[in-house]
C-alpha cells in the first residue's frame, strides 16, 4: 500500500526511461486505483502490469473487493495470491486461497502464488513442513496443464521488510525442495518448467548472488521496487 496515482505514474515514467539490459520478464503490481492508468502508460512496452490480490467470487455482496473479471476488464492478466501480508493481516488461510486460485485460473489469469515460513518455524526446523503444507493444500489438486499458468514465490516471512535476507544457499535449498515436491506429485517436466521466485529484502547489492542459484528463477521485489533505479538494477542483475 504505497504511492497514490500521481506518484505511481511518476515512478512508472522513470522506469520507462531506464535501459533494460537483460531479457528478464518484468512485472509491476501497483495498487488497484492505479492499474488502469499503469496499463495505459505501459501499453506497447515489455513491462506487464499485474494485480496484488483478487477476490474468489465472480461478483456479489462483497463490498470493497475486486473480481477477476474486473481485473481483466482493465487489461490485467496476472495476479498475486497468498502474499504473506494477506495471510497475516487479513487471515487468508489455505481454504480461501484455494478458492482464489481456482477462480483465477477459471478466468484465464496467471497466478503468482506466495508462501513461506515464519521465524519460529525455521528456528525449530519446521520450514520444509510448513512450505510443503502450504503448496500441497492449495495447488496439488490442480491438473498438470494448469501449472503452465502458475508462478511460485517463496517468501520467508522473517526476511520481508526486516532487512534480513535468506542466504543464497538457504534460498536454493528451499527452491530445490519445492521443485522436488512438484516432481514427485506430477513429473520432472512440470517441476522444471515452473518459475520459482524468491521474495525477501532483495536489493541491488544481493540480487546477483541470489539469482545466480540454479533453482531461483526471479524475485518478488518489495521496498526496492519503489525506486526505479534500484528496481531496474535488480532486473539487470540477471
Amino acid at each position: 500500500m504505497n504511492n497514490n496515482l500521481p506518484e505511481t505514474e511518476e515512478l512508472i515514467s522513470e522506469l520507462k526511461k531506464l535501459v533494460q539490459t537483460s531479457d528478464t520478464e518484468v512485472l509491476i503490481a501497483p495498487s488497484y486505483i492505479s492499474l488502469n492508468s499503469a496499463c495505459e502508460i505501459l501499453n506497447g512496452t515489455n513491462i506487464e502490469v499485474i494485480a496484488q490480490n483478487m477476490h474468489f467470487a465472480e461478483n456479489g455482496s462483497f463490498t470493497g473487493e475486486i473480481s477477476a473479471e474486473m481485473l481483466k476488464s482493465v487489461g490485467i492478466k496476472t495476479v498475486i495470491l497468498g502474499h504473506s501480508e494477506r495471510r497475516e493481516n487479513f487471515n487468508e488461510d489455505e481454504a480461501l486461497l484455494k478458492q482464489k486460485v481456482n477462480t483465477g485460473l477459471q478466468n484465464g489469469l496467471r497466478i503468482i502464488f506466495c508462501f513461506g515460513e515464519k521465524i519460529e518455524d525455521r528456528s525449530v526446523g519446521n520450514h520444509f513442513i510448513v512450505v510443503e503444507k502450504q503448496i500441497r493444500n492449495v495447488l496439488f489438486h490442480l491438473s498438470e496443464d494448469k501449472w503452465s499458468s502458475l508462478i511460485l514465490a517463496y517468501e520467508p516471512i522473517w526476511a520481508i521488510g526486516t532487512g534480513e535476507t535468506a542466504s543464497p544457499e538457504q534460498a536454493q535449498e528451499m527452491h530445490a525442495f519445492i521443485r522436488s515436491l512438484i516432481s514427485e506429485k506430477y513429473n520432472n517436466a512440470v517441476a522444471e518448467n515452473v518459475s520459482i521466485l524468491y521474495g525477501g529484502s532483495v536489493k541491488p547489492e544481493n540480487a546477483n548472488e541470489i539469482f545466480g542459484k540454479p533453482d531461483v528463477d526471479g524475485g518478488l521485489i518489495g521496498g526496492a521496487s519503489l525506486n526505479a533505479k534500484s528496481f531496474m538494477a535488480i532486473v539487470n542483475s540477471f
